[in-house]
């Protein structure tokens, strides 16, 4: 029996990351625009090219911290879906609900990452996700994103749940959250750990970023989990990049996390990071609030890195930094 099958999209990255003194490229942080000069060669001080997409990150994020993992997803057939899949198998992870369509490419991204954050071109292949969901045998089952034709999967995933018991995280897509139709909404009502950022929080509630104060963050973080948890979650947890995590537990109680403080080199994965560490800590039956120093932990490793997968720790190298950092621990809000 697998720990936890990961369901949704896997993909191709690749990582351009510039150097701060380029003199061909220029971010005017005011207006979020990043300029290049048109028709010039820009040095890349280094490329990654690696697997991605959420339920990959992911996937190999709990892998690493010791758990027995699958992966149901959608490649192609074409050369790149070979690499995807020989980089989940290194990573232990088994690939037997992977769906290689003949006639396909695999879905790439390519991210600029300059200055510590990401600008992200992506390419979405139209895929029917015709997953073999049949005697699936898992203690849990991660959803999360997955491109235009999703509903039937999710639907699937409903029953699996609803009938065998099988614990659930759901972290819905930007598709999910805009549509938030009866798929989205009975998938919540069943879920026991619902993982969103703050700006994901804010659209499947009311459908908009709020933009808020910096003074209302507290106030505000509360009311989006107490509102999520009102949708059927039993668990709720917030990310909000700097300002840490959040969570109303399933006896709501309300906690926050602080950043454990790295250099950040690039952000990508950090989201999926989170979500890896945490889910290993629950599965190993530990506290949430435990759970919540894994997370932090994980994504304050990746964030160091060029990519979302080079920084993810190994179970051995977690524990050494929960023995560093004892001070860790959520506080009460």
């Amino acid at each position: 029996m697998l720990d936890i099958l990961c369901i949704g999209d896997s993909k191709l990255d690749v990582f351009l990351h510039i150097p701060t003194d380029n003199p061909f490229i220029n971010l005017d942080a005011e207006k979020k625009e990043l300029m290049v000069k048109y028709g010039d060669k820009i040095n890349v001080e280094k490329y990654v090219f690696d697997i991605g997409g959420n339920a990959s990150n992911t996937a190999v994020g709990m892998a690493r911290l010791g758990l027995d993992v699958g992966l149901c997803a959608e490649t192609g057939n074409d050369e790149f879906s070979q690499k995807i899949l020989n980089r989940l198998r290194e990573e232990k992870i088994n690939t037997d609900r992977l769906i290689q369509t003949k006639n396909q490419k695999s879905s790439f991204s390519v991210i600029l990452s300059y200055k510590g954050d990401r600008t992200i071109f992506q390419e979405d292949i139209k895929r029917e996700h015709k997953f073999n969901l049949d005697n699936i045998e898992s203690k849990f089952i991660y959803l999360t994103s997955l491109g235009e034709i999703w509903e039937e999967t999710y639907g699937k995933v409903f029953e699996i749940v609803r009938s065998t018991g099988a614990k659930l995280a759901f972290n819905p897509g930007v598709l999910q959250i805009t549509k938030k139709d009866k798929y989205v909404l009975d998938i919540i009502e069943l879920t026991d750990y619902l993982f969103v950022n703050k700006q994901e929080a804010e659209e499947l509630l009311y459908g908009k970023e709020l933009n808020l104060e910096i003074k209302d963050d507290k106030n505000l973080i509360k009311r989006l989990l107490f509102g999520l948890k009102s949708m059927g979650a039993k668990n709720v947890i917030i990310t909000d990049g700097i300002n840490g995590s959040y969570i109303e537990d399933s006896v709501n109680n309300f906690s926050h996390l602080g950043i454990v403080k790295a250099e950040l080199i690039e952000q990508t994965g950090a989201g999926d990071a989170y979500t890896a560490g945490f889910l290993a800590a629950v599965i190993n039956d530990l506290p949430v609030k435990e759970a919540m120093k894994w997370g932090a932990l994980n994504s304050s490793s990746v964030i160091q890195k060029v990519g979302a997968q080079e920084g993810l720790l190994t179970k051995l190298e977690l524990g050494a930094k929960l023995k560093e950092l004892t001070d860790l621990q959520p506080q009460a809000i």
